[in-house]
């Protein structure tokens, strides 16, 4: 039967509403998954990643997370599988997967080396041109810098705070900072930030979470030389808009994209630190390649209401001793 051009033109707009729809829908699956990682509830976080990927699946950092999920709750077909494709679509980080400690309980299983000589080979081709030994160091201070976090996020969850353990491992991260910044300080004093055309994102992303964590003097001293480095595309705008937020509260100032959280100490509930312009702080965001910020804040059981926060925010900016 022939169409008519009306039959026509209601069977496109059908089908530009069904394509608008899917993006929606696999945003809300991979949110829920990653909520349920967050409550530990691995196997419904691993069926939601499933549902998403029957819609979608081209996302390098949703199938790294959705192995990680797998390998917590020992589905370790799907956490290889999932792992493989994320190396596909184009996942660099190789030596966070290696010290990544959700995927632990891959390491004994034979597919793991096969998995990282993969891994490796893909990046030998990719890398042919970078400056090796450069990189090889950079990567070394990433591990210690991670692999550190991680011991002491592991420990502040099974234990929280206030015991032995954990002022021991926050003591050895303190010292494990200072000689890192010792090592990044050289590196951008002689060589400027280096892109990752020159050691591959992963070494050039070191740069900035050394500098992170580092004390204001130095945040305040390489800032400038971040910002020229991502005009440059030499560094990432999301990673400069979170060190521009932390320096901007060191010194007494709002925020500007709300990346930075902070925990009142009575109630123990976390909040949004004082924050420039509420009301666009999403335009900001999206600008820099940042979440919608009530996207973000739900990682801290915060639900982002623009109005109450206004309402909240001079009498936040008392406690946090913030100037107008």
């Amino acid at each position: 039967m022939k169409k008519t051009f009306l039959q026509l033109s209601l069977l496109f707009i059908v089908q530009i509403a069904i394509c608008q729809s899917k993006p929606k829908e696999y945003s809300s699956l991979i949110k829920k998954a990653d909520s349920c990682y967050r409550a530990e509830n691995y196997k419904t976080s691993v069926d939601y990643y499933e549902k998403a990927f029957k819609i979608e699946r081209k996302k390098q950092n949703d199938f790294y997370n959705a192995a990680c999920s797998a390998a917590l709750s020992k589905e370790k077909k799907k956490a290889f599988n999932w792992l493989n494709l994320a190396i596909d679509n184009g996942y660099e980080n190789i030596t966070h997967l290696q010290i990544d400690t959700d995927l632990k309980s891959l390491h004994e299983n034979k597919e793991w080396k096969s998995t990282i000589d993969k891994f490796q080979k893909k990046l030998d081709v990719l890398e042919a041109n970078y400056d090796k030994p450069l990189q090889k160091e950079l990567l070394a201070i990433y591990a210690e810098d991670q692999g550190i976090r991680g011991e002491f996020a592991k420990i502040y969850r099974d234990k929280g705070p206030g015991n032995k353990e954990f002022d021991s491992i926050n003591k050895l991260m303190g010292y494990k900072d200072s000689i890192n910044l010792i090592k990044v300080i050289k590196i951008l004093d002689e060589k400027g930030w280096v892109g990752k055309n020159v050691v591959g994102s992963q070494a050039n992303q070191t740069l900035f979470l050394v500098i992170q964590h580092s004390d204001l003097k130095y945040q305040q001293k390489y800032l400038p030389m971040m910002r020229d480095a991502v005009k440059k595309g030499n560094a990432n705008p999301s990673s400069l808009a979170l060190l521009e937020d932390r320096v901007s509260l060191r010194e007494g100032r709002k925020q500007i994209y709300g990346s930075q959280i902070g925990r009142d100490k009575e109630t123990k509930m976390y909040y949004v630190s004082s924050l420039e312009d509420p009301d666009n702080v999403d335009v900001r965001r999206a600008n820099v390649g940042l979440q919608p910020i009530a996207e973000y804040v739900s990682q801290w059981q915060i639900k982002w209401d623009v109005d109450q926060y206004k309402r909240d925010l001079p009498s936040l900016m008392i406690k946090e001793k913030i100037k107008n």
